[in-house]
């Protein structure tokens, strides 16, 4: 049995306060890109265990760590799983800021629960991804959402951008998470991300905000370079996902593009 795991990007980002569990509460609105990696799961012979296996983009972790050998170790200890091989294959560029690997977390959960009938609910579903990341519960629900809290407190919203193409552009900079927040000042006296993505697409851009890209951009102009050239080609939105290094731009479909970036950069018309 196969399933895909697809990325997201952020549509904004709000950085509010930092918690006393060391975590901040953030505000973003989550959108599903159809940028996929494929899982499989075949049952094996023997115990209880996983053979895991990867191709395409390299993972840098051992087995144990993968987040898809963990959601198998998560469920395994509540349900008698019988022993399988996982094959996953990557195409979504990993430390990207697009959750790729969180995708990857999630629907191992799903297709486990799928090919052995485990009937876990959604929100049971929710819980266990919750354990693997604070953006694995989003991709149970795969739809457009409002996260707040760590980002798991989601709330659906009604936005369909699907006469648009999104251009992803990752210029294969892997920037440290717990330095990007370290760079952030809080504040939570604002005007929300949610009364900003009901305004029209085409006032996004002078208030939907990524709170990453001002130190970002600063320390790795490359990346800066890399928003402004897509507001030149005629981007109607444009902005850096999650705290990077991957920016995208929201384009009318038939919008006729052609980029010159670097040969190295990940380029991706979706």
């Amino acid at each position: 049995m196969i399933n895909f795991p697809n990325c997201k990007i952020n549509l904004g980002l709000h950085i509010l306060r930092k918690r006393e569990d060391g975590f901040h509460d953030l505000e973003s609105c989550f959108y599903p890109i159809a940028l996929q990696d494929a899982l499989e799961i075949i049952q094996a012979e023997g115990k209880s265990g996983i053979q895991f296996s990867s191709s395409g983009n390299v993972i840098d972790v051992n087995t144990e760590q993968n987040i898809c050998v963990k959601a198998y170790r998560l469920l395994q200890k509540d349900f008698d799983l019988p022993s399988i091989k996982m094959q996953l294959h990557k195409t979504i560029p990993t430390g990207a800021g697009l959750g790729g690997g969180s995708a990857d977390g999630a629907f191992a959960l799903l297709l486990l629960n799928k090919k052995f009938s485990l009937n876990i609910s959604d929100q049971q579903l929710m819980d266990y991804a919750l354990q693997l990341g604070s953006d694995c519960p989003f991709f149970i629900k795969n739809k457009p959402c409002i996260g707040t809290s760590r980002g798991e407190v989601l709330k659906e919203i009604d936005l369909d951008l699907s006469t648009y193409s999104f251009v992803l552009i990752n210029p294969r900079i892997h920037i440290n998470t717990g330095w990007a927040f370290s760079q952030i000042k809080p504040s939570a006296n604002r005007q929300s991300i949610e009364t900003f993505i009901a305004l029209p697409i085409d006032q996004w851009k002078a208030g939907l905000l990524n709170d990453f890209e001002e130190a970002i951009f600063k320390q790795y102009p490359e990346i800066a370079t890399i928003k402004t050239e897509l507001y030149n080609k005629g981007a109607v939105y444009a902005s850096m996902s999650g705290s990077g290094s991957t920016v995208y731009g929201v384009f009318e479909k038939d919008k006729q593009l052609d980029f010159s970036f670097p040969p190295h950069y990940f380029v991706k018309q979706i």
